[in-house]
């Protein structure tokens, strides 16, 4: 039987090595359009734009997720129970506590968002608080601080800057093309290999796009996977957040506030009801989760 500390190593290099397929497939792409532009200097543009549009995004996130999601802040005085769950998990965590918010929400669910630890945020529906037993919402939190103290939304930053770099050069390949581009690069170029280069950069720029989505829905997954084996590992108890996630997927409820950008977020799928291709879920299935943690050993 796998202990919890093989499910998380096993995860782990899983994710980097996602990562780093990932970098090589993004150096690569931008090598073919670069080559088939006969102009190195997009490329460097190109990621001067992605890393500083992907910046900005990454210092406010926290603030433009809690705002779209509705959310607000609660206190020791108005939340005693939760603000001590989340507490003590955090002094064996070795984490400081987090400001801690809710969403008005009967369906149950909860994510964490922030740049790093020390300004990390853990929100909670009203849904979750009020259907999941104490173990329940221990194994949640401790499921939502494993991502803040695996750094997993400067992950998620990094990875998203990889995805829009991708489609920013898809998208200006294709523009360049489109106005005759491709015929002055060939006519100055001429040869076989500028040919080559030419249909390679027209089907990446097709096709690339699609690649590096399911690569970073892949990697996303990976990390769920991590921190249900960490926060099973910081409450030394699996069953409650394998217990957790079996109420979540059977509530009915749909989320009021969820949307697109915010979904990967949350400890499971906030879309009910919705049938998912899975290899565009953002997250794995609740089935195989709730397998993995009771098949660990602590």
């Amino acid at each position: 039987m796998a202990t919890i500390y093989d499910q998380a190593d096993k995860n782990t290099r899983l994710t980097w090595i996602y990562i780093f397929g990932f970098l090589i497939f993004v150096i690569g792409i931008g090598y073919v359009f670069a080559g088939a532009m006969n102009n190195y200097a997009i490329l460097v543009i190109a990621v001067i734009f992605s890393v500083g549009m992907s910046f900005a995004s990454y210092w406010w996130s926290d603030k433009m997720v809690l705002a779209m999601s509705g959310a607000k802040e609660v206190t020791r005085e108005n939340a005693r129970e939760i603000y001590n769950i989340v507490e003590n998990l955090c002094i064996t965590a070795g984490l400081p506590v987090p400001k801690i918010y809710v969403i008005s929400d009967p369906s149950p669910n909860a994510f964490a968002t922030g740049r790093n630890a020390e300004h990390a945020v853990i929100c909670l529906t009203t849904g979750i608080i009020e259907k999941l037993d104490r173990p329940e919402l221990e194994g949640v939190i401790a499921h939502e601080l494993s991502h803040v103290g695996n750094r997993d939304i400067l992950l998620s930053t990094v990875i998203v800057v990889l995805v829009g770099f991708v489609a920013l050069l898809a998208g200006f390949f294709r523009r360049w093309s489109f106005f005759g581009g491709g015929r002055r690069s060939n006519d100055n170029e001429g040869g076989q290999l500028g040919l080559i280069l030419m249909i390679a950069a027209i089907l990446l720029s097709i096709l690339a796009p699609i690649a590096a989505m399911l690569i970073q829905l892949a990697i996303s997954r990976k990390r769920e996977y991590l921190a249900d084996a960490d926060g099973a590992l910081l409450t030394r108890y699996p069953e409650g957040l394998a217990r957790a996630l079996e109420k979540i997927s059977a509530d009915p409820t749909p989320m009021r506030h969820a949307n697109e950008a915010t979904a990967h977020l949350f400890i499971a799928n906030p879309f009910k009801g919705k049938k998912i291709s899975s290899l565009f879920q953002t997250h794995p299935p609740i089935a195989e989760r709730v397998k993995r943690l009771r098949g660990m050993d602590v």
